[in-house]
């Protein structure tokens, strides 16, 4: 890695004026003419930043507000004690209202659809806001929202999560967010001496529970004894995975159909982002019976299934997953639906070579880098009446809805769902429709 050239400003403290929100869970600051990205802050703000990353050479600077001198009316004390400067890098806005939350998720949406697409939100057919998923909480109260957690674990054992930007671990005794399924294994109060990593997943449409271990290089795997009866599995120095006990998936629950996720299968980690997801995909497509559609980056199937329901038996969904697993699991999931196929390849590889030259409809669901410029030119080929885009990404998304915008496709509507309280994160569909 080449090293940075400057003299280290790391440690450095400024008092800056904070202004607005950026992409990446901070705000953005200026001081003495150099751009600073300083976390813990809020637009509106006047705190100290505290230098983290950069050199007197730097286009820019990463800081921490470690003081603040003028709080915005959105601030609050962060809930959980492990939240803050140099602390666990897992939540974004630990210090925010919720509704300053979704605020702040909006114009980051907002500043990205104009910047990368060249859209207003009129032009995007989106109200502007993020919605809330779930009940109304007590105030004060933290969702606990995440059915999956990836700890990190130090060399002496002691389990945590990540810092910021960090391979350090912040040890804890607990997860504000995690699931209550994740939180009753008890998985912060072992000692995971020769374990790298632990992942705790608590299924959110069974009692299915797993816990995977990664094992330091050269360690045996302990004995692994939790509060509550759970399958385990390994992930060896290949990163392939072995059952150790139990099952090798965990069973969910959405669209009105059970779910097979295997070991390293994709699922959402909200339970009510599966069902919120499918809802607005068909609320957006309104497929029709008898017709043709293709899900992309399909995962265990979730999307093909609930469209092969609407299209029936005279219909056709084709699903094009890259992950082995995953194309097994949709498969299984979906035997009984004939008039469904599951493919296994990349999009861009396979879809040229299917010889499908038009569909009705299309749902893709991309990883966070986006479907890209040649991806979306040849759907855009494909004359559908419709395309659903589920992103979890808002840069790639408005990148991708420029890419559609050369292909003749135009955004008809888009929703935002905070489906990720207390982080930046948050899922978007936009449903595009050909230009007339």
């Amino acid at each position: 890695m080449r090293q940075p050239s400057g003299d280290p400003l790391v440690g450095e403290r400024y008092e800056v004026e904070v202004g607005p929100v950026a992409h990446g869970g901070h705000c953005v600051a200026r001081h003495e003419g150099r751009v600073l990205f300083v976390r813990h802050a809020l637009p509106g703000e006047r705190v100290v930043a505290q230098v983290t990353e950069g050199t007197t050479t730097s286009r820019f600077l990463r800081a921490d507000a470690v003081e603040v001198l003028e709080a915005s009316k959105d601030r609050i004390e962060a809930p959980c004690p492990f939240s803050g400067p140099g602390k666990c890098g897992g939540c974004d806005w630990q210090h925010v209202t919720p509704g300053g939350q979704r605020k702040l998720k909006a114009a980051v949406l907002t500043e990205q659809l104009a910047k990368l697409a060249g859209l207003t939100p009129e032009e995007a057919r989106w109200d502007g806001s993020v919605e809330p998923v779930g009940g109304k909480l007590p105030a004060g109260e933290v969702p606990a929202w995440r059915t999956r957690v990836q700890y990190a674990v130090d060399e002496e054992g002691v389990i945590g999560l990540r810092k910021h930007r960090s391979h350090d671990v912040q040890p804890i005794d607990r997860c504000l967010i995690a699931a209550p399924g994740v939180s009753e294994l008890g998985i912060e109060s072992r000692d995971w001496t020769g374990v790298a990593a632990v992942e705790a997943i608590a299924a959110a449409g069974s009692s299915d529970r797993q816990v995977i271990l990664r094992p330091r290089p050269g360690e045996q795997l302990p004995l692994v004894e939790l509060d509550r009866e759970t399958s385990i599995a390994r992930i060896d120095e290949q990163d392939l995975f072995h059952r150790v006990h139990g099952r090798t998936f965990v069973r969910e629950r959405a669209a009105d159909r059970t779910w097979r996720v295997s070991e390293g299968g994709f699922w959402q980690v909200h339970p009510e982002a599966p069902d919120t997801l499918v809802d607005a995909v068909l609320a957006g497509l309104d497929p029709q019976w008898g017709e043709s559609a293709l899900d992309l980056y399909c995962g265990v199937g979730l999307f093909a299934g609930a469209l092969a329901e609407r299209v029936g038996e005279e219909g056709a969904v084709l699903g094009i997953e890259s992950g082995k697993q995953a194309v097994a699991d949709a498969r299984h999931n979906l035997a009984a639906l004939e008039h469904v196929r599951i493919e296994c390849d990349k999009v861009e590889t396979l879809l040229p070579r299917t010889g499908i030259t038009s569909t009705d409809l299309i749902v893709l669901d991309p990883p966070r880098a986006g479907a890209g410029r040649d991806t979306v030119a040849h759907l855009s080929s494909l004359s559908a009446r419709r395309i659903a885009y589920v992103a979890c990404d808002p840069a790639a998304l408005a990148r991708d809805l420029a890419f559609f915008r050369e292909g003749g496709y135009r955004p008809v509507s888009l929703r935002a769902f905070d489906l990720f309280p207390m982080t930046q994160h948050f899922e978007c569909v936009a449903i595009l429709e050909p230009v007339r």
